[in-house]
């Protein structure tokens, strides 16, 4: 009987779910509601294979005149997904925003994460909070307003406020700077809060998961309504590492364009690699073909 009811459960169902996750700093942060994590997530229901998508912030979009990170300040979450769905051609059923500081205290409920570092960088310019307008005692640098980070490469055990600096750091030297590897750097988070969810050590303790979820809902925004939270939570046990594809919207699809007043507000951005988004939609269309 109780196989029979593990069957039910766990059985596939058909189709396939699309959600758009969004990371801001939230809090007292300045701009506090810039996206600077965007995230194209589907999940195949028969397969359970996940694919992982991230977007690069500067993405330029005419429409609104304005980058990718700030679609949300201006058209909220049902905007930000049907700007995403056009940038795509793939609909958003969903949308979820995260407050950055959701990724701390996930991270200290769950009791440190190990992250692979790729690259070892340096950033001297890593905002400390409540600093922005320190005049510094006059300083011309303001450096009084910043702390040197530094990360090894290599596997590195982290807690949550050493995880949020290693995700927002913008100004690392050399190849971490960009942002592709800043998209790059929260993926591989992500990846490691998953595995520490899943681990025997979490899953057998009911105390860590009742806190993570509680940590969970007080830290987001979402449209997913109540009655299918079931459905994901069964997509979501039914998951498997080998099952996930991770990809960053990349140079391969994405150029950055001559610095222009007329075309980008004199913005630094990132526009179509073919003066469109078709090649991206095709692009999307044979990453899911596969999963």
């Amino acid at each position: 009987m109780i196989s029979l009811a593990l069957y039910f459960f766990f059985r596939p169902f058909p189709g396939r779910t699309n959600i758009l996750l969004l990371g801001a700093a939230g809090g007292d942060y300045i701009a506090a509601d810039l996206t600077d994590t965007v995230m194209f997530v589907s999940l195949d229901h028969q397969t359970g294979k996940v694919l992982v998508l991230s977007l690069p912030r500067d993405i330029w979009i005419p429409a609104l005149r304005t980058k990718l990170n700030a679609v949300y300040h201006y058209r909220e979450l049902i905007g930000t997904k049907e700007t995403v769905s056009e940038m795509l051609g793939q609909p958003v059923g969903y949308g979820l925003l995260i407050n950055f500081n959701l990724f701390t205290r996930v991270v200290d409920a769950l009791g440190r994460v190990e992250v692979e570092v790729v690259r070892s960088f340096d950033d001297y310019q890593y905002p400390i909070p409540g600093k922005e307008n320190d005049l510094c005692d006059g300083d011309p640098e303001f450096q009084c307003r910043y702390e040197h980070i530094h990360f090894e490469a290599g596997k590195q055990i982290m807690d949550g406020e050493t995880a949020l600096k290693y995700v927002r750091s913008r100004f690392a030297e050399g190849e971490e700077g960009t942002d592709f590897a800043r998209s790059e750097r929260q993926q591989r988070l992500l990846l490691a809060i998953k595995n520490r969810i899943l681990s025997r050590r979490v899953l057998s303790s009911p105390r860590k998961i009742i806190r993570l979820i509680k940590v969970v809902l007080a830290s987001i925004e979402t449209d997913i309504p109540r009655e299918k939270y079931d459905d994901l939570l069964k997509l979501a046990l039914r998951f498997r590492s080998k099952n996930l594809q991770m990809v960053v919207l990349d140079e391969d699809y994405l150029i950055t364009p001559p610095p222009s007043q007329e075309k980008y507000d004199g913005q630094w951005v990132l526009i179509p690699k073919s003066g469109d988004w078709q090649e991206v939609h095709e692009y999307i269309k044979s990453l899911l073909s596969v999963i």
